[in-house]
């Protein structure tokens, strides 16, 4: 989200001079002393406690709220609001009157050009072949809103016979009822983003989704793309209802609002922070070449899956000269270029009553606030599975979707435009 209530009175920069005995090496509330989950105003850099605590950063930024009788008297009220404040512990940045993480940079790049200091991050420990799991959960870990929303669930106390009302932690002796994905996914974000200089080793969490995902047990190669759809899926199963002892509640908690148009993009049921942060909606038109009836539906989506366009999966010879290079836009306008169907995909017409030869065309309904791109790597023809190996050239920022939108002219400025968080690359010969 582009911040809209960050102006030139925000001191996004982290600098000693500011404050008289430098920056403290352990941050407390102003108002009751608690050194659990500090947040600094970056108005007035007063540091106070979350909503989880005592919520004083929440009653600073309405205490600093000056009611406006007139136009005049709001705008020169905007610059003193009170209502960006930064987590002293990862330097996230959350803004009251949006009730929103600032996920995405301004115009101006104060964020990125203001956060002089970063916090040291842990490595994973390979477990065997593991590096496919390793590399989804460093891609997850950075993206704020999510690695956020898990190191703020409180710790899971498992309610099973003896054990009920007692703080546990998984081990590999415990059976199938004692795993929660959701638990141990926590554990593992805020293992990553305490600042230990030696690897974490993730093997409880793999556990877990050795329980869960059984498609995923030994310790051979596996798809990247595959383990974060089966990963978002089951976190986004456990966390609608209570399983495993993970109250209702805990799916949403008041830090991560979620917006009124989430429970649109729903993969099953209702909304939570997964479907919240990567839940976009696909319109998928369908015209009938004979009859011209179009038949248009709607598809909640989690990532996109990219074809690598045909003109660029030619293998040239050394004499010849090179092609243009393909980008994530050749692939994106594939992806959602009009299609005529073939016949193997025939389109069953209600007004013709039967099969006809029919375009099928994909737009892009609702964006979501975390985009997830998917190269296919593979081409079928025939019998044979075909690698391709194309190079893809893609931006670091500003990735302009609005030109797959369906209503683009209904967008806020600088909503479809995308910054890249992360990348997984997997090299082998599979």
């Amino acid at each position: 989200m582009e911040c809209p209530h960050i102006h030139s009175n925000v001191c996004l920069t982290v600098d000693p001079s500011r404050f008289p005995n430098g920056i403290p090496s352990s941050w407390c509330c102003n108002v009751c002393r608690s050194n659990k989950s500090p947040w600094v105003c970056l108005t007035c850099l007063l540091v106070h406690c979350g909503r989880y605590v005592s919520g004083h950063a929440k009653k600073h930024f309405e205490e600093n709220q000056v009611p406006c009788n007139s136009q005049r008297t709001c705008e020169k009220q905007e610059k003193v609001h009170h209502s960006v404040c930064m987590d002293c512990s990862n330097y996230s940045l959350y803004c009251y009157r949006c009730d929103d993480f600032v996920v995405n940079d301004t115009k101006l790049g104060q964020v990125q050009k203001g956060l002089s200091l970063a916090l040291c991050a842990t490595g994973l420990r390979n477990l065997g072949n593991t590096c496919f799991m390793n590399a989804i959960l460093q891609s997850l870990s950075n993206i704020q809103q999510f690695s956020r929303y898990f190191k703020e669930l409180p710790a899971v106390a498992l309610r099973s016979g003896k054990t009920a009302g007692r703080r546990m932690y998984h081990t590999r002796s415990q059976g199938d009822t004692s795993v929660s994905l959701v638990e141990e996914l926590r554990k593992t974000l805020c293992s990553l983003w305490q600042g230990n200089q030696t690897a974490f080793s993730p093997d409880s969490l793999f556990y877990a989704i050795w329980k869960i995902m059984p498609s995923f047990r030994g310790y051979q190669q596996q798809d990247a793309h595959e383990f974060m759809r089966y990963l978002l899926d089951h976190l986004h199963r456990e966390l609608q209802g209570n399983h495993n002892g993970v109250p209702s509640s805990a799916s949403s908690p008041d830090h991560v609002r979620l917006p009124p148009t989430a429970g649109k993009c729903c993969i099953n049921g209702i909304t939570t922070v997964v479907t919240s942060i990567f839940g976009g909606i696909l319109q998928n038109e369908v015209n009938c070449l004979i009859c011209g009836t179009e038949s248009r539906k709607f598809d909640p989506f989690l990532d996109l899956s990219l074809d690598i366009p045909s003109q660029f999966r030619q293998k040239k010879s050394k004499d010849q000269e090179p092609g243009p290079t393909c980008t994530l836009s050749d692939c994106l306008r594939s992806f959602t270029d009009l299609e005529e169907l073939d016949d193997a995909e025939l389109y069953m017409c209600h007004k013709c009553i039967k099969r006809q030869k029919s375009t099928k065309k994909f737009w892009i309904q609702k964006l979501p606030k975390v985009l997830c791109l998917h190269l296919k790597r593979f081409h079928w023809t025939a019998f044979l599975r075909n690698k391709v190996d194309t190079y893809v050239e893609f931006p670091l920022h500003s990735l302009d979707m609005r030109a797959f939108l369906l209503e683009p002219e209904k967008s806020l400025p600088g909503s479809c435009l995308y910054d890249l968080v992360a990348v997984v690359v997997h090299h082998g010969s599979g």
